[in-house]
């Protein structure tokens, strides 16, 4: 194997690459991030690992959400706010449903970066290069916007330092404590036919901590917190090499953008850049897998990624669809048996079922998502295998991005408030019913170790 270095990876062929027009200012923003503060720690990258082995040892179970693609313009106290809610009051029905610890992972501070199936755009005649994101370009269908531009590398990391910085704000700050999770409710949601059933819970849960702590004659300092991991896909490597680095006492390089970054399906190749660079740093790793992915291509992922079967190294997230589940997933859980090594499977069950309407809208339906993941639990659990984790993309907001569920729009009504630059996410609603649904299964077999 030839040696690794954070910028070996550009002796590879490099899918999704961005074609920087000026390269030495490219080359100066890189310099000027390196130099900057890192956005993560290596012992908060270390904690996750360990939770994410305890995890896949069925002591846990992942929840990783958040947006398709991030916005700048996003970067705002409310919005935040409002995704950290969603994720505390999902995790708080997985946790009460299956009585094990939640692992919470955002797809928040860095998800700016979007892979496109084609390098251009054609509108009325007109080609410029596809919108990849803030961190890359700007949406609107002109030449300046669409003509990539390194210092958007520097501002996609300060608007990340900025969220990270009010994401702990508010997990220390008492906005995560578990005395009052009544106060994780979103305004709009009052009448969902989910919230009286939350609110449920919630009593429940404050009930519980009252009984223990005048049992004990103590107040729980831990549950007054929660910890809150960031997650984003490692597409721009020129981004995160230049927050690669190597810590005091501790062994080997890590990226320290984020805590769980991960490789999509386009950019998953063995013999790749992505991969090539993902294989020397010290973070968890997660791999996007569908039907594409060959027995042999994921074993050499499983060598390149995994050699040494690390605890807590790699999540395998496999996107199928609805209709591919049952046929396709049983091949890849045998091909990691075979292997000898130890993954956390956990299911997205968003990507493989988008579909675009007749008006020309990118939607996903609500009853497909639940029915791919009801079939990934069914799968595993007739294997011996051990699902142990969701990956969706959801919003705190009110909009109307994904078909169906219990309070969600219907087909006519996606134009109401469609935000999404990219792909489509579930609503405040669609999220919590997710989550009381996949709560419900895994109580009803007992624990995620069970509902395997």
């Amino acid at each position: 194997m030839p040696p690794w270095t954070p910028d070996s990876w550009k002796t590879k062929d490099a899918s999704q690459a961005v074609a920087y027009p000026d390269p030495e200012a490219l080359a100066r923003v890189q310099a000027e991030i390196s130099r900057l503060p890192p956005l993560v720690t290596s012992w908060e990258v270390e904690g996750l690992k360990q939770q994410l082995a305890q995890a896949a040892r069925g002591e846990g179970f992942l929840l990783q959400g958040g947006d398709c693609a991030e916005s700048f313009d996003d970067c705002a106290p409310d919005s935040i706010a409002t995704k950290f809610k969603i994720l505390l009051q999902m995790s708080l029905l997985l946790v009460h449903g299956t009585r094990t610890p939640v692992v919470r992972v955002g797809r928040i501070a860095g998800q700016y970066a979007k892979p496109r199936s084609s390098a251009t755009e054609e509108r009325d005649g007109r080609v410029l290069p596809s919108y990849r994101g803030d961190l890359v370009n700007c949406s609107p269908f002109t030449p300046e916007d669409r003509t990539p531009d390194p210092t958007l590398l520097l501002r996609g990391y300060e608007r990340a330092s900025l969220t990270l910085n009010f994401v702990r704000a508010l997990a220390d700050g008492g906005f995560a404590d578990l005395h009052h999770p009544e106060n994780w409710d979103v305004s709009f949601a009052k009448d969902s036919p989910l919230h009286e059933e939350y609110r449920r819970i919630a009593q429940a849960i404050k009930d519980s901590i009252s009984f223990m702590e005048a049992v004990t004659r103590t107040r729980s300092q831990l549950l007054q917190r929660v910890d809150l991991y960031t997650s984003h896909e490692a597409l721009s490597l020129e981004y995160e090499q230049a927050q690669t680095r190597q810590v005091p006492r501790r062994e080997g390089w890590y990226d320290l953008t984020t805590h769980l970054p991960w490789i999509g399906m386009r950019t998953a190749q063995p013999d790749g850049a992505h991969v090539e660079y993902c294989r020397g740093i010290r973070n968890p790793i997660g791999v996007k897998v569908g039907p594409a992915m060959g027995d042999e291509q994921l074993l050499r992922l499983l060598d390149l990624l995994h050699p040494d079967d690390e605890p807590g190294r790699l999540v395998l997230i496999h996107r199928l669809g609805a209709d591919r589940v049952q046929d396709e997933l049983p091949r890849l859980v045998e091909t990691v048996r075979r292997s000898g090594k130890t993954v956390l499977w956990c299911a997205d069950p968003m990507h493989g079922n988008t579909e675009t309407t007749a008006a020309g809208i990118k939607t996903r339906r609500f009853d497909r998502i639940l029915t791919e993941l009801q079939a990934a639990f069914e799968v595993h659990d007739a294997l011996g295998s051990r699902l142990a984790g969701v990956h969706i993309e959801l919003t705190g907001d009110n909009v109307t991005e994904c078909i169906g569920g219990a309070a969600g729009p219907t087909e006519q009504e996606l134009h109401l408030d469609y935000r999404s630059k990219v792909d489509p996410r579930l609503n405040y609603h669609q999220a919590l019913e997710m989550a009381l649904l996949i709560a419900r299964h895994l109580r009803r077999d007992g624990s995620p170790q069970r509902a395997r």
